[in-house]
């Protein structure tokens, strides 16, 4: 079998397009090209698509983890022509059209990058090593895990400080993913823990927002970012503006200020950054945040038939100059435009610039409080909670997945509880360093 086999993709007189990435915008371009003269292949590191926006929910026992992925091979079952294999691209070799991943190499005719992003640490290597990030679904379950393991470790001990440490969770970001954990981790705190743990006094857990500008859900409208502080501190949490987090050694919370914090969780979500790809980070084109730099037609500097699209493409526009948020809706749009444009580049047609229709931004804060901002109009509170229920429903995939949601949502407003705070996998932690 020659290198170009080595994934078992039989050879076909239609152009091979290859996405790699089976996020949001690879599914959305693999679906556009069903049914056309194309052979598609799909490579992810994963057999599953995962849907991010609710990965904190999984972390704080609000979903399982199968709830809010679905199997990519199912989603694509009955489109023809589609292949798809479980593969982690290493490099790419633009002179000769191949990608070299894991399990072998692959020529192509067209290359979709939709790699998607991963936690920036911004280089702090002790923060990285100690801390939590929540980009992926193990990630979430890692969490959950330390979460209930520190307080069943916060049951063993007499020592009062050791226990508050452990009880002490520090969010170190303010954007919609630091800010709908906290109000998770605020309702746990207030409806569940004094249930579970009736020995142990919980209300000295503390939940902490550290933001290192001067509000958070910098992104949405000032009186979105008001509202959404309003919420959490009337949840109890503390929350930290213009304070800048520099170090975290498992135990303390150090910050550029003289603040300080004795904790066991950190959770960083302060921040992310294109996936790297090999063959593809010449300077010229990598823009901040390791992202491609793409041209209006979501191609990569200098490459005629190399793609970028999601959170690794930036697209330098008037409106938009440091790219397109790196969220899902942009990822969906620019997947199902390509799509089209490289059926119109198939047919000998010329290519339609990509133009991003904001269809506005949300955030959730807990129970009957969420914050909405849309092109028109702005609102809060319990009727923005239920638009963001339903928009998150009807982005999920599957009608089971969809199902199991809407009835864990349900069961958890109308019992204020979350079932599914189990220790499935432990998280391998040293408490040793507690006790000193």
């Amino acid at each position: 079998m020659s290198d170009t086999d080595a994934l078992n993709i039989p050879r076909s007189s239609f152009p091979r397009v290859v996405i790699v990435g089976g996020g949001f915008a690879g599914v959305a371009l693999a679906k556009k090209l069903s049914g056309k003269e194309v052979q598609v292949v799909l490579l992810d590191k994963n057999n599953y698509h995962t849907f991010q926006p609710l990965l904190y929910q999984v972390s704080t026992g609000g979903l399982e983890p199968d709830s809010i992925a679905y199997p990519i091979r199912k989603i694509l079952q009955d489109y023809p022509n589609f292949f798809f294999r479980m593969a982690e691209m290493q490099q790419v070799q633009t002179g000769n059209q191949k990608i070299v991943t894991n399990i072998g190499s692959l020529s192509y005719d067209h290359l979709v990058i939709a790699a998607g992003s991963e936690t920036n640490f911004f280089g702090n290597t002790e923060i990285e090593k100690n801390g939590m990030a929540m980009k992926s679904i193990p990630q979430s379950l890692n969490l959950r895990s330390m979460i209930l393991e520190n307080f069943e470790q916060a049951l063993l001990t007499d020592n009062l400080h050791e226990r508050d440490a452990l009880m002490n969770f520090v969010i170190v970001g303010g954007g919609p993913t630091g800010v709908e954990l906290a109000g998770a981790l605020a309702e746990i705190k207030k409806g569940i823990l004094p249930k579970d743990y009736p020995d142990l006094d919980t209300r000295r857990a503390q939940i902490n927002l550290i933001q290192s500008g001067d509000r958070i859900l910098k992104e949405m409208s000032e009186n979105a970012s008001k509202k959404a502080e309003d919420f959490l501190e009337s949840l109890g949490v503390q929350i930290w503006k213009n304070t800048r987090v520099t170090s975290y050694d498992g135990k303390k919370v150090t910050t550029k200020t003289d603040l300080e914090f004795e904790a066991a969780t950190l959770v960083w979500a302060a921040g992310v950054k294109a996936v790297s790809i090999k063959g593809l980070d010449a300077q010229e084109i990598l823009k901040p945040g390791n992202r491609l730099q793409v041209n209006e037609y979501n191609q990569v500097q200098g490459f005629e038939n190399i793609y970028a699209i999601g959170d690794i493409a930036c697209m330098e526009k008037e409106d938009t100059p440091r790219g397109h948020p790196m969220m899902a809706q942009p990822a969906i749009q620019q997947g199902r435009h390509l799509g089209d444009n490289l059926v119109r580049l198939l047919e000998g047609k010329k290519m339609e610039p990509f133009i991003y229709k904001d269809k506005g931004s949300m955030a959730t804060v807990g129970r009957n409080k969420a914050v909405v901002d849309l092109k028109n109009y702005k609102f809060q509170g319990v009727f923005a909670w239920f638009v963001w229920m339903f928009v998150h429903l009807f982005f999920l995939i599957g009608f089971r997945n969809r199902m199991i949601v809407f009835v864990n949502w349900v069961y958890n407003y109308v019992r204020f509880d979350r079932e599914a705070r189990l220790i499935i996998r432990p998280y391998q932690r040293d408490y040793s360093w507690f006790k000193e």
